[in-house]
């Protein structure tokens, strides 16, 4: 899609921007830059008449709508505020988290769900949105890891685009638009130990080749805004960090939209106990003080400050010392203001709040979340065809997580209600009306517990009888919602609590049963693996989440997922991912001198990015390639055929890798640089193909230049990471 930046013509805009801060105060400046909670407002209503800049979290129409009566009716200039809120999956009509959604491979899911999700936000008067989320992450312990699209920069790079042309389409402001703030900018997805907030420290290569490019691909498809991250990158807390915010994103990008802090993000920079003022978040220690963060962030390129107000108390100060240039003060709000002229603001500041209602959960809505949840399960492992279930047989779901509508939603469930969503007995009963449902245990939805110790009880008496009525059992099992996102991270990512021990108990009464998972991140599987039959991993699939795997479990839908993220054997693996370097010892585990573990009996993890089955089988061959050469300005296209090899419908994800085995940098062993999903009839092939160029094969090094060298690239195609079989080469010269 081309990209038109709307609010009329470029020049327009500009020159309305112009004409607006001619006639701005410094405080009324001051107060554009200032970000606002939903808490902050109510406490202190008469912060829409300065106006603020922006207000996030607020979600209700009505004081919505009077806030941005008072800002517009009763402000000297008239300045509409920017409302925003954090829609990451789905605002009333929740859609699978965004790991669950990469496991797609289907970038019209990520696109439907963040179209509906924007007009869902716009109908009440949100017209920014805090996604897509994009940071690339090899750590399964951190629990932010839901809200991306796994391990791959590519995939996420793909997703990012989709979910902002979604939630943008060609132009924001139209009345079920809304602009995307991409985040966490940069590297947030790699902390240290897991732990959610922790420092991160990278070559400039790792940077580039890896973590930038998915917020470069959002900004392409037109995103205006962007979140600076909470974790220093290399000893620079992302809020005030002038090469990340100001020479990549604003000189070399040209991104001429604005930067919002996180949640008290500018404060953070303070070292502690905080000073002036004396209270608050501190703890970088990169700031003395409030003024002090003040500067280094606004200077960074940070525009807007989320919650703490050190830009606005200290403001003037700074530009009366020269800390901080007037030029600078302008800029920041010269972006703000072309945003909103950008998004229509000036226009049609206000909403219909009698409709505002009637726009949520539209059944057409909640049928695309449900096609959704389908495609994005994927089938870890299916012996003796376990799976697809009969729908004529008694059938027993086991598990704490097995009714639990509440869990379905995930992380970041937006404004989505408990009572709307469809818990997996409940999508199952519906198919086959003799289910039944047995806990098996209990977990509670106390996010401060240690995990360890949920499910501590079995009843044995009632997971007996329960198997002992039925023919086929569901097992349901994984974390609760709280147990992923934000401030979340896990040191062990088993199953929780003893519900190994439920596995156990059901696959010692040699009765064949389904394992069904629902969670937020990789877990380790090992036992599992070598317990259960049949392990379909579903994720949060959202508001449908129960039909959608029911659809799956009963054969309505053929599972086409693949996993957008490794699962390690054990914690210790971590990080493990497929896109790795390569080293002078590849590991081996039948010698000791290389790059093994040596209490594991594999190089591998136990399930592959870009593995998934199937209920039927495919065959990926036939790999070619347009030219045996390519330069700079050429291009080579790259094509195999798909097959579907069994005797059902289905759908496979072909998937093309490469790899320079010999450049001035060690490459990835494997390198995504294309994905298709396609639906196949029994004997059917099709035949997907891919453009290769000069962006695709080359690199950046610890210089932060682009390099293009010349040799052999080997190229990958198949339907998992690991495939090897299919391989072609071609020479850039």
């Amino acid at each position: 899609m081309q990209v038109q930046r709307p609010g009329g013509d470029h020049g327009g805009v500009e020159g309305r921007v112009e004409s607006l801060l001619r006639k701005m105060t410094l405080d009324e400046k001051l107060n554009q830059l200032t970000l606002l909670s939903d808490g902050q407002m109510k406490d202190n209503p008469g912060e829409a008449l300065k106006p603020v800049g922006g207000v996030f979290s607020e979600t209700d129409p009505v004081l919505i709508d009077k806030y941005q009566h008072d800002a517009v009716e009763k402000s000297r200039l008239h300045i509409p505020i920017l409302f925003a809120f954090d829609t990451i999956h789905g605002f009333r009509t929740v859609f699978p988290t965004p790991l669950a959604t990469a496991s797609s491979f289907d970038p019209a899911v990520a696109f439907t769900d963040h179209k509906i999700g924007a007009f869902e936000s716009a109908a009440v008067g949100i017209k920014q949105i805090y996604s897509p989320m994009v940071d690339v992450s090899h750590e399964p312990r951190w629990g932010r890891i839901v809200e991306a699209a796994g391990e791959d920069p590519y995939l996420n790079s793909v997703m990012a685009a989709s979910r902002v042309s979604g939630a943008q389409g060609g132009n924001y402001a139209a009345p079920d638009k809304v602009v995307t703030s991409v985040k966490h900018f940069v590297a947030y997805g790699q902390p240290e130990s897991g732990r959610d907030y922790n420092t991160t420290d990278m070559s400039e290569a790792r940077l580039r080749n890896v973590y930038l490019p998915p917020f470069k691909a959002a900004i392409d498809a037109g995103a205006d805004t962007v979140m600076c991250s909470f974790n220093s990158l290399n000893g620079r807390p992302g809020c005030s960090n002038p090469y990340t915010e100001t020479d990549i994103l604003k000189d070399e990008w040209g991104f001429d939209g604005f930067i919002e802090s996180d949640y008290t993000a500018v404060a953070e920079t303070r070292a502690c106990p905080p000073k002036n003022p004396d209270s608050g978040s501190c703890g970088h220690g990169v700031a003395a003080d409030g003024p002090d963060a003040a500067a280094q962030a606004l200077n960074a390129g940070t525009d807007s400050e989320m919650v703490s107000t050190n830009y606005r108390d200290f403001g003037k100060m700074l530009v009366q010392n020269r800390t901080v240039s007037m030029k600078r003060i302008d800029d920041a709000v010269r972006r703000i203001l072309r945003i909103k002229f950008r998004a229509g603001l000036f226009e049609h500041p206000y909403i219909n709040v009698a409709q505002a209602q009637q726009k949520q959960l539209l059944p057409a809505n909640r049928a695309a979340a449900r096609v959704a949840a389908g495609k994005s399960v994927v089938l870890l492992k299916n012996a003796n065809s376990t799976l697809p279930l009969k729908a004529d047989k008694t059938t027993a779901v086991i598990g704490p997580l097995g009714d639990s509508g509440h869990d379905m939603l995930g992380p970041w469930w937006g404004r989505g209600d408990d009572n709307d969503a469809v818990s997996l007995f409940a999508g199952m009963k519906k198919q086959n009306p003799r289910t039944t449902y047995t806990a098996g245990c209990t977990i509670s939805h106390n996010d401060l517990n240690d995990p360890a110790n949920e499910c501590a009880t079995i009843d044995t008496a009632g997971v007996q009888a329960a198997v002992a009525g039925a023919d086929q059992i569901v097992l349901a099992l994984g974390e609760t919602r709280e147990m992923g996102g934000e401030a979340e991270a896990r040191s062990n990512i088993d199953l929780p609590g003893k519900q190994q021990d439920l596995i156990d108990l059901v696959a010692a009464t040699g009765k064949p049963f389904t394992v069904v998972l629902f969670n937020s991140r990789p877990l380790t599987l090992t036992k599992v693996d070598a317990a259960a039959p049949a392990i379909l991993e579903a994720w949060f699939g959202g508001v449908e989440a129960g039909n959608g795997v029911a659809d799956v479990l009963f054969g309505k839908v053929n599972p086409g997922g693949k996993l957008p993220v490794s699962f390690p054997r054990n914690v210790g693996q971590i990080p493990i991912y497929y896109n790795h370097e390569p080293t002078g010892r590849p590991c081996d585990v039948t010698s000791k001198y290389n790059s093994r573990h040596r209490d594991i009996g594999s190089c591998a993890p136990l399930y592959e990015f870009g593995f998934g089955l199937s209920y039927t089988t495919f065959k990926v061959d036939n790999l070619r390639l347009s030219s045996p050469a390519m330069n700079s300005r050429s291009s080579i296209t790259a094509s195999v055929d798909v097959t579907n090899t069994g005797t059902v419908a289905g759908d496979d994800v072909a998937q093309l890798y490469i790899h320079d085995p010999v450049a001035s940098l060690a490459q990835p062993v494997r390198r995504l640089r294309g994905f298709e999903r396609v639906t196949l009839k029994p004997g059917e092939k099709t035949t997907v193909s891919w453009k290769l160029d000069a962006s695709d094969v080359g690199f950046y090094d610890n210089s932060g230049k682009f390099r293009l060298e010349p040799g052999t690239i080997e190229v990958y195609a198949g339907d998992t990471s690991s495939e090897s079989d299919n391989l072609q080469t071609f020479t850039v010269r």
